[in-house]
């Protein structure tokens, strides 16, 4: 079997789904360390209420904006990804795979 094309659009919303999950991840990992880290400041300074106040709002951000961001660049990446697939696979003659 040889793909010889890729639906731009298809491919677009698939990567979008997959960059969207590791995005969601990412803001996962990125908002335990802001919270610990705004926790720990707070521990330690004058201002604490601020820095741990600010901590805990980006971490919570992380979790939000990460995924969204992922997922519009995924699905960016992937519209232009398979229309160059399909460009070169015209040229080439495709991508073989062998199925058991």
């Amino acid at each position: 079997m040889v793909i010889k094309r890729i639906k731009p659009m298809s491919f677009a919303k698939m990567n979008a789904v997959i960059y969207g999950l590791i995005g969601l991840l990412v803001g996962g990992m990125f908002s335990l360390l802001a919270m610990a880290g705004g926790l720990a400041a707070g521990a330690d300074s004058e201002n604490g209420g601020m820095a741990a106040t600010f901590g805990m709002i980006f971490g919570v951000g992380a979790i939000i904006i990460a995924p969204i961001c992922y997922a519009i660049l995924g699905f960016i990446g992937g519209l232009i990804g398979a229309v160059v697939y399909n460009f070169a696979a015209g040229m080439m003659g495709g991508i073989e795979v062998e199925t058991a």
